[in-house]
């Protein structure tokens, strides 16, 4: 991938992760500063897609992207959010009233809070306790992705309810921010979703704390979300 295809791939994600519309040529050069003609990009968005980081939901649509263009764009080419010194302040006016609850209690407004900041799946286990809390179903049903496919949202909602815990005691974390997208997911009801997970420290031992949605979302929002959200728990450890 050249430099040119790799501002393409990022320009398309941007743009689809806040329409949820296939992107065309014309609308790139609309609201990116790319300095050659639109069959310059047509050439260009042909390669990605033969590489596997594009694909064309119908003959005339525009592009979206794919599992291994959301792999590629968090891996090399994701930037911090914009809002982060805004997430960051609104998370400072809550930390006192935070830290005034119990350990299970501290866990359960966590994904409270993060489920008030992002519109999908916000989940976090309490390891001593055996269960997991999840809230914002809604919130991922209001998607298009959901909303276009009745049954994908019945399966997501039915392993939220039924699996969540089998699931995040065989996920990989650790202090990092980690991405799980598409077809990387075990169960087929989460092929078309993607997980951000870290994990956070409660009574000596480890718990897991994330973000559940369509592939189509902020990654750079929830990451510094997620992040600050593990900080909190972190900050309450005994």
């Amino acid at each position: 991938m050249n430099e040119r295809q790799s501002r393409l791939l990022v320009a398309i994600i941007d743009q689809f992760i806040h329409t949820a519309l296939p992107v065309g040529s014309k609308k790139l050069l609309e609201v990116s500063n790319f300095d050659c003609s639109s069959a310059t990009i047509r050439n260009e968005m042909f390669h990605l897609e033969d590489e596997g980081f594009l694909q064309q939901p119908h003959i005339s649509a525009g592009r979206i992207p794919t599992a291994k263009g959301y792999r590629a764009y968090v891996k090399q080419f994701m930037e911090p959010s914009s809002q982060e010194k805004e997430v960051r302040k609104k998370f400072a006016s809550l930390q006192e009233q935070y830290f005034q609850k119990k350990d299970q209690e501290r866990v359960y407004e966590a994904v409270s809070l993060l489920s008030s900041m992002v519109p999908n799946v916000a989940f976090a286990s309490v390891p001593y306790k055996e269960r997991v809390y999840f809230m914002g179903l809604a919130n991922v049903l209001k998607q298009p992705e959901f909303q276009a496919n009745p049954e994908l949202a019945m399966g997501v909602a039915e392993v939220l309810e039924e699996h969540l815990h089998t699931i995040l005691e065989n996920v990989e974390t650790d202090d990092q921010v980690r991405y799980y997208i598409g077809e990387e997911h075990i169960l087929p009801q989460f092929q078309s979703c993607s997980m951000v997970v870290t994990s956070y420290g409660v009574r000596d031992e480890r718990g897991v704390v994330g973000i559940l949605g369509p592939m189509r979302m902020d990654y750079a929002y929830n990451t510094v979300v997620l992040e600050l959200i593990t900080e909190l728990l972190n900050s309450g450890r005994q």
